[in-house]
């Protein structure tokens, strides 16, 4: 199943994230490796927002990754949430759904 986890960013986000990016990036690509993280980044023009998508059987999954996230608890996230995505177009589609003609 295909989840996003959608993070708020603190206003000073740019400003702070070299601080505590390399923890952060330690914490994603660990998560890739195992084959839970699909892709992250943040959002731009503003960078108020950051994606990341996960393929997980849970959403647990998405909130311990959260939980353990430095840009979470350091601050730089002031809110996020965990939403499934159904996704059923594209070749790495959850749900594949493809036209009946």
């Amino acid at each position: 199943m295909h989840f996003l986890l959608i993070y708020e960013l603190s206003a000073d986000y740019l400003d702070r994230r070299t601080a505590f990016r390399d923890r952060h990036l330690t914490l994603a690509w660990q998560s890739a490796e195992r084959g839970e993280l699909l892709l992250g980044g943040a959002l731009e023009a503003p960078a108020d927002r950051a994606m990341l998508l996960f393929d997980a059987d849970s959403p647990e999954v998405l909130e311990a990754f959260a939980r353990a996230d430095p840009y979470v608890t350091e601050g730089l996230v002031t809110r996020w949430e965990v939403r499934k995505w159904n996704t059923v177009a594209g070749e790495g589609a959850a749900q594949p759904v493809r036209p009946a003609s």
